[in-house]
């Protein structure tokens, strides 16, 4: 798995799953669940959200995720 981009807040990560679901790739949060349930302390306190992808579609999704122009994707992407 490839970590494509970090965001603070869980409404950020799903709309860029969304985004990236929309074209064929399915992302992960693997910090989804928790940051459900404890809120966004919690998010800034592990250093952010993990939007993941199979390491084949990661050059595929950053690019997806810098044509969309998402803020949120911006300077976090890796």
């Amino acid at each position: 798995m490839t970590t494509i981009a970090t965001c603070q807040r869980l409404i950020e990560a799903q709309i860029l799953q969304a985004t990236l679901a929309g074209s064929g790739i399915t992302a992960y949060l693997p910090e989804e669940f928790i940051a459900q349930t404890s809120g966004n302390i919690y998010n800034y306190a592990i250093g952010g959200l993990r939007v993941q992808v199979e390491d084949t579609d990661a050059d595929r999704a950053r690019k997806i995720l810098g044509d969309f122009g998402n803020p949120g994707a911006g300077p976090n992407v890796s």
